[in-house]
């Protein structure tokens, strides 16, 4: 880490205060409702940080990533306020900052223009120096796609190898703050470490990384605080290595529910416990931990 980096790591790059989201809904005829999905959602992003959102489907994390990107569809509601660098972000200053200072690596492949080829979607971000020098042949190495892709269409790519577009191109645009939906699915072992291993060198050149995933033991591996979303809620902002090396002290139950269901943990669950808005301990749960901690 250079000492620039070392520097700005602290500084927060993401502000996300309050945020709420729900969508106008017609209900039975002209009835219209209001569905709110995201509650009241606060947390931050440092420069030099990695971010990971975990949760089940349908907890929020996506519709957090378009949000910030200013990408929701046009019968949706927000409130709050996010912040990038300290500005507030409005929809024009969302735009503005799109592909630039933010990029998102989103999680449906349709994002690629399907009238662009690979390398055109590479390389339109980057300045003519770095077109001549070969930069996007070697991104092309790097996620192990052959030189021949660059002139393919999407249309052509299955849908690990339009991933590994998707990744070059946040790459490519040299934005500060990278926001990852779901970016390995699909992909090889090797190649899904070759992505991790390029969110690593951009928090170290001072970038932020927020990275959504289902893959919990993939977030550990990366990331330096996790996000644990349930029902549109941030349930707690926990330490990566409490996750690993300390379930005890995780913030919340639910946290600990899923380091307790995790396969490594015995795969225990506790049937029939819902942890909407119930942040405490059953006795089952205790016991669980204290026997982790008499094993340790």
């Amino acid at each position: 880490m250079t000492e620039k980096t070392q520097e700005n790591k602290g500084q927060a790059f993401l502000e996300v205060e309050h945020l709420s989201v729900s969508f106008t809904q017609y209900d039975k005829g002209t009835k219209r409702r209001n569905l709110q999905v995201i509650h009241d959602i606060s947390l931050s992003l440092n420069q030099g940080e990695i971010l990971a959102v975990i949760g089940a489907s349908g907890s929020g994390k996506s519709l957090l990533a378009h949000s910030i990107m200013g990408i929701l569809p046009t019968n949706a509601v927000t409130g709050g306020t996010i912040k990038f660098n300290g500005q507030i972000l409005d929809q024009n200053k969302k735009e503005e900052l799109r592909g630039k200072e933010i990029a998102l690596i989103p999680q449906s492949v349709s994002y690629l223009d399907p009238m662009m080829n690979v390398k055109s979607q590479i390389e339109s971000p980057l300045y003519k120096k770095d077109k001549k020098t070969g930069f996007v042949n070697m991104l092309l190495k790097k996620f192990q796609l052959e030189q021949k892709v660059g002139d393919q269409y999407p249309f052509e790519l299955s849908g690990g190898m339009a991933r590994r577009v998707l990744i070059s191109t946040a790459i490519t645009s040299g934005a500060k703050l990278i926001i990852a939906d779901e970016p390995t699915p699909g992909m090889h072992e090797s190649v899904v470490q070759e992505t991790l291993k390029s969110f690593k060198q951009m928090a170290l050149r001072g970038c932020a990384v927020l990275m959504i995933t289902h893959d919990i033991d993939l977030a550990f591996s990366i990331a330096d605080k996790v996000a644990v979303f349930c029902d549109g809620k941030v349930v707690s902002i926990e330490e990566t290595k409490n996750f690993v090396c300390h379930p005890e002290l995780l913030n919340s139950a639910y946290s600990r529910a899923l380091w307790h269901a995790l396969p490594q943990n015995g795969f225990y669950v506790e049937k029939g416990k819902s942890y909407n808005g119930d942040i405490s301990d059953s006795e089952e749960t205790l016991k669980a931990i204290r026997q982790r901690k008499e094993a340790v």
